[in-house]
């Protein structure tokens, strides 16, 4: 729709021509910039207006298309011409309404003339408000309103008049016309507390949850229907809430600021008389009784006037006078409550007129509207911070599936570790069946012994391969360990520039108390779960350091494995010496020298049959030389990295055992 129209679909939103936009929240604006001035009272009235004619408006637009036909347009043209004592202009009404071209009128096509012809000629306090607002209610009401056809409506046709009224005064200046619910539970309270009753917000609030809601609010139609329901006003007369309507409407309409009776001292007899006064933001007025039809003054206030607490004299009690710049007016309350209510409301009064200011519920209204404003942008902020926190709450999860997936890595780790062990025994335990296998070959002894040393030194290869991989796999872990020490640095510069964040929301906005101990809650329970944390890293420590004890074992292992390998070596180197000295004893044993006989140097000579006696006695001699090694070193035997002394063989039994123990007799 474009601008000079207000909708004329309630499902199309936009602001009518010419009304000002609703004043900003602070803080909402660029910074340093002023907070706009509010709107001169004109286009106040011009707004209010507006408001009343878009209902007539659109209750002529029957079918809902956004154009109103030209007949119904000047009957309510006319209407507004009567009820605002506007000079009539036929000649102007009937050109811009002529028959020449086709099909109704839109909004767009009417508020040109609207605002020329009628709006722009309105002049503020030449026409009676009540008046326009019930031609317009009589309007819209035969199409929209539908009271309980039994009789059974909570409020008169009349207090549903006035309830519209302040519907209009209380919604929001954007179209179509809907009042949030904050102001819909003001407008209850206002009335509940006009009648003694206290209203019901959780009742309120479920119902509001409950019924659907446009545009962020209620329509005065759905208002109406809710009032109606009875759900809040049950179990009171409708004569009780007709006069707290009644008085809602003269507070908040009519600007009424208090009224009561008050004695009065007259100016002349000086005598005292009860009157009906009524307080405005601009004057106070006094009449004969409460129904005001006889008027006997007024007092005009301005911000020069004062108002003062009297002592009491002259028999009157709670007395009190309003000083203006001509006359001093003195008053007496019934009561202490009453004279501190009437101060109170007058000086009031004289506050807004110092402030230039002519209603103070419309004030009140702007500073409601302006906190809504500021708790939506809390509200946002907040959702905001919550946003930011998830983000890094996610961040954190991610962080936590990266170490998750590193404690896996480490878990793989030991099983190939442990699964590379089971595989080191199984093969030294083949190892050792081999060995058995070949210590029982007495002839193939030194091939034996020298194919188990290289078996030895490969093992040995192999160790130190399996410590290189080991103190590499070290590295990895330190590695990992010191990206989780970056990560957690990182998430610590996180926190702290989220705790930098919060301060300078802190100093920013005071109000936001609430806010920052929900976020020092949060704080605590992040320093939590870093101890947790903590907690675990330790634990991981723990593990490394257990792996590298295992380290140690290793290589304290393959130290003693070298040194077996050293001791078999020298026994060897021994057993060959000890095979030769036998076989030099042999000889000579076996080749006695007799008187007169001469020493043969021929290998060849002696006796042909002690030869195969002297290699079965070599091979004896030989594994009696490891028996008694074996009995020297117990110890040995009991390791299971010795693998080269022979410890885990058995003696096998020589045949010639016997003959060796008594051979020398011979």
């Amino acid at each position: 729709m474009g601008p000079g129209g207000f909708p004329g679909r309630p499902e199309q939103a936009a602001l009518p021509p010419r009304v000002p936009p609703a004043r900003a929240a602070p803080g909402t604006g660029s910074a340093g910039s002023a907070e706009p001035p509010p709107p001169p009272p004109a286009m106040d009235l011009r707004a209010e207006l507006l408001k009343s004619i878009w209902y007539a408006f659109t209750a002529l637009d029957v079918e809902k298309s956004g154009k109103v036909s030209k007949s119904q347009l000047k009957v309510l043209s006319h209407n507004l011409y009567t009820v605002l004592h506007i000079p009539h202009d036929p000649v102007a009404l009937e050109e811009h309404f002529r028959d020449d071209d086709d099909g109704p009128v839109s909004s767009q096509g009417y508020m040109p003339y609207l605002n020329k012809y009628i709006l722009d000629k309105v002049e503020e306090g030449a026409f009676v408000k009540e008046h326009f607002d019930e031609l317009c209610w009589t309007l819209t009401a035969k199409k929209n309103y539908k009271p309980d056809r039994n009789g059974n409506s909570v409020v008169s046709h009349q207090d549903a008049f006035k309830l519209w009224c302040l519907f209009n005064f209380l919604s929001e200046d954007k179209y179509p016309l809907v009042m949030v619910p904050d102001e819909v539970e003001y407008l209850l309270k206002k009335i509940c507390t006009a009648m003694n009753v206290e209203l019901n917000s959780c009742e309120l609030e479920d119902y509001l949850s409950q019924e659907p809601q446009g545009q962020g609010g209620l329509t005065v139609w759905q208002f109406l229907d809710m009032v109606n329901s009875g759900r809040f006003l049950r179990g009171i007369e409708q004569e009780a809430i007709s006069m707290a309507v009644e008085e809602v409407y003269q507070e908040v309409i009519e600007d009424v600021l208090k009224q009561g009776y008050l004695w009065k001292k007259g100016q002349l007899r000086r005598n005292w008389s009860e009157r009906w006064f009524m307080l405005k933001p601009s004057v106070l007025s006094y009449y004969m009784s409460e129904e005001r039809k006889e008027k006997k003054g007024s007092i005009a206030l301005d911000k020069h006037c004062c108002v003062e607490v009297l002592p009491d004299r002259d028999g009157k009690r709670c007395m009190f006078c309003v000083k203006t710049s001509s006359r001093t007016y003195e008053m007496s309350a019934s009561d202490t409550r009453q004279r501190q209510e009437w101060t109170l409301a007058i000086q009031t009064a004289i506050r807004l007129q110092a402030e230039g200011k002519k209603s103070l519920h419309k004030d009140l209204k702007q500073k409601r509207r302006e906190q809504r404003e500021q708790r939506e942008q809390r509200k946002a902020a907040k959702e905001e911070e919550m946003q930011r926190l998830k983000q890094l709450q996610e961040e954190k999860e991610r962080k936590l599936q990266e170490l998750e997936l590193l404690k896996e890595a480490q878990r793989q780790a030991e099983i190939l570790l442990q699964e590379e062990e089971q595989r080191r025994r199984q093969q030294h335990e083949e190892m050792q069946r081999t060995l058995e296998i070949q210590l029982q070959e007495a002839e193939q002894a030194r091939a034996s012994m020298q194919a188990e040393m290289v078996l030895k030194e490969a093992e040995a290869e192999r160790q130190r391969k399996r410590i290189l991989e080991l103190e590499d796999m070290q590295e990895r872990l330190q590695e990992a360990l010191q990206q989780e020490v970056k990560a957690r640095q990182d998430e610590e510069a996180v926190r702290y520039a989220q705790a930098r964040l919060l301060a300078e929301e802190e100093e920013k906005l005071k109000e936001l108390m609430k806010l920052k101990e929900e976020q020092e809650e949060y704080i605590i329970k992040t320093q939590r779960e870093k101890q947790v944390l903590k907690q675990e890293m330790e634990n991981k420590n723990k593990c490394l350091e257990e792996a590298q004890k295992q380290l140690e074992e290793v290589r304290v292992n393959r130290q003693r494995v070298d040194q077996d390998v050293m001791a078999a070596q020298r026994k060897l180197r021994q057993a060959s010496t000890n095979v030769k000295h036998w076989n030099v004893q042999m000889n000579r044993l076996m080749h006695p020298i007799g008187p007169g006989d001469k020493r043969t140097n021929s290998s060849g000579g002696g006796f042909a049959g002690y030869q195969p006696l002297l290699s079965r006695r070599d091979s004896s001699l030989k594994l009696k030389q490891r028996v008694e090694d074996k009995g020297s070193d117990p110890t040995r035997e009991n390791s299971k990295e010795n693998v080269s002394n022979g410890g885990n063989s058995s003696v096998l039994p020589s045949p010639d055992a016997d003959t060796m123990a008594t051979e020398p007799t011979n």
